[in-house]
């Protein structure tokens, strides 16, 4: 009885160790896509779209990964979306300042 508590609580710890280290890589690759795309023009909306094209491409990376994603409550789906957004965000604002070109 014990063994499966620990068992599943591990297995919990896994998902969501799993699904942060997804959300935020995928956050940052999506800055330097933005900054490869649009270099160091901070006005332009593409910016947002790319970002929004990763949070899309993470369900299914999730699923071959072997997270269940049906079961994924608003919660977990907000979770994503501003773990994507603010590493996206962060990592996109350091390489503008720093005027980072590709």
């Amino acid at each position: 009885m014990a063994t499966e508590q620990v068992s599943e609580r591990r297995s919990s710890h896994v998902r969501g160790v799993t699904v942060t280290a997804v959300a935020t890589l995928a956050g940052i690759a999506a800055a330097f896509v933005s900054a490869a795309f649009l270099g160091t023009a901070a006005k332009d909306q593409l910016g947002l779209a790319i970002v929004a094209g990763f949070v899309f491409v993470q369900l299914p990376v999730l699923q071959v990964m072997g997270i269940d994603v049906e079961d994924f409550s608003t919660k977990d789906h907000l979770y994503v979306l501003f773990m994507t957004f603010s590493m996206w965000f962060v990592t996109w604002t350091i390489l503008l300042t720093n005027g980072v070109t590709f």
